[in-house]
């Protein structure tokens, strides 16, 4: 049976005073139009306004529907936690291809038409590089560890196809936990083309350039954005003397996914196909600012490092949520656009100040140590992520063995009540035998007292 309305609105606990029509026309109230419907008069004016009032009478109520409506979908929006696990593949699929439909690149800026099966078909001089990410990237994770399994040759395929469609950047540590939570949502083509998406299309591919230029600006973006908005927490680390690129270029190079939960990392690409690259600058200033009062409370360089990787990426649904909302209603693309024009304005100061008038041998001795602090950088960052991978490896073996010592323990507990219940049977069998026939059984006896495993011993003869 059909509720009306009104019925639903009550329902609902809604006052109509506070419903907004959704039509433009407004019902005559100096009179009730059902009265003037139901009046008599043949008079064929009367009829007319009779019949117009009854349309708006209509409108009306169907708009009334409509808005209750609209409350309701509201309610059950706000109890949604994130796109649908089991259709985040299809709707990343359908954002990325909403945004290129408005955001045509240009041809300059398209990656070259190639399919992913030729791709595939091609040798790529990165592969030693990419096979030694592969164990390295989500280690703990079922569909990733097994060696050479389902999961490794797929996302093996998967960056071997983008090194060789991507001459530039070919093959970058950090691409790999991308192309891994891809996979863990779609097909390997969908995952590819999803990727050239995030790379191409949004311009993830500028931080993994070797120059890295890119990835400093947004490190020095990062920066002003803790001196302008967080001064304490900004002064805090720099007292400590921990930059950005100390704890946020993981952030940035694996779009969180090396140090923080799926599920968490999940909703952060949920937001990137929907804001783009922003989002990273965003989420890294929610993590910081919830935090800031335990991160103060830190006295030393190693304990900020060891929270910052550790105890920052623990974070219960709630923390969660709150997150995700201040990340919806955080807008900062004006300074991020600031920012960047000011680091290459102090950039360019730079070079014209360091210039000599007639040597060069300083600015090439910098740039050589530039590079060699870039390497270094990378090669830290590496051996960071390889002993994180170590650390949950035996975290993972800690649990299994202790595990295995409970069920042990158990065991134990079984066997000794066994035991306990076999030397009540024979002290019950010695009362019942009569006394010949215990003095025969009495060696028997004596042997199982003093080891119960005889028996087990003794089966086990020849």
């Amino acid at each position: 049976m059909n509720k009306s309305p009104s019925a639903m609105q009550q329902q609902d606990g809604l006052d109509t005073s506070e419903l907004l029509p959704l039509s433009p026309l407004a019902p005559p109230m100096e009179e009730e139009p059902l009265l003037i419907f139901m009046s008599g008069d043949d008079d064929p004016e009367k009829a007319e306004e009779g019949k117009k009032s009854e349309e708006l009478r209509s409108l009306w109520r169907k708009a009334i529907h409509q808005q209750i409506l609209l409350l309701r979908m509201e309610k059950e929006n706000q109890k949604l936690e994130g796109v649908p696990k089991s259709r985040r593949g299809e709707i990343w699929q359908f954002l990325a291809l909403q945004y290129r439909l408005r955001h045509r690149l240009p041809n300059k800026q398209q990656p070259p038409d190639t399919s992913y099966k030729e791709l595939l078909k091609q040798l790529t001089v990165q592969q030693h590089a990419i096979l030694v990410d592969l164990g390295r990237t989500f280690p703990t994770h079922p569909y990733f560890s097994a060696q050479l399994g389902a999961g490794q040759l797929s996302l093996f395929n998967l960056l071997k196809a983008y090194s060789l469609l991507d001459k530039e950047v070919g093959y970058c540590q950090g691409i790999s936990f991308v192309a891994g939570v891809l996979l863990l949502h779609m097909s390997e083509e969908q995952a590819f083309e999803m990727l050239k998406f995030l790379m191409y299309d949004l311009g993830f591919r500028k931080q993994y350039r070797p120059d890295m230029m890119s990835l400093q600006i947004q490190m020095y973006q990062l920066s002003r954005l803790l001196h302008d908005y967080h001064r304490d927490l900004y002064n805090h680390l720099e007292e400590n003397e921990i930059s950005p690129s100390l704890y946020a270029a993981p952030w940035f190079l694996t779009l969180f996914a090396s140090q923080f939960p799926l599920g968490f990392v999940a909703r952060v690409f949920d937001i990137i196909f929907l804001q783009g690259t922003e989002v990273i600058f965003k989420v890294a200033l929610s993590l910081l600012s919830n935090q800031e009062a335990l991160i103060m409370e830190c006295e030393n360089f190693e304990n900020i490092v060891e929270f910052l990787k550790s105890t920052l990426p623990d974070m219960n649904s709630s923390e969660m949520e709150k997150l995700i909302t201040q990340v919806f209603e955080m807008d900062i693309s004006k300074q991020l656009h600031a920012y960047e024009v000011e680091y290459h304005v102090l950039q360019d100061e730079l070079q014209e100040s360091s210039y000599p008038c007639e040597e060069s041998e300083p600015m090439e001795k910098l740039e050589r140590a530039n590079s060699q602090l870039k390497r270094q950088n990378m090669d830290l960052l590496e051996k960071l992520q390889i002993a994180h991978a170590k650390i949950q490896t035996l975290e993972s073996n800690l649990e299994n063995l202790l595990t295995r010592e409970t069920k042990m323990k158990s065991l134990i507990r079984t066997l000794e009540q066994e035991k306990m219940a076999y030397q009540k049977a024979v002290e019950q069998i010695r009362k019942l035998l009569p006394a010949d026939a215990l003095a025969n059984c009495e060696p028997l006896l004596r042997d199982f007292n003093c080891n119960p495993n005889s028996k087990a011993k003794t089966g086990n003869k020849p």
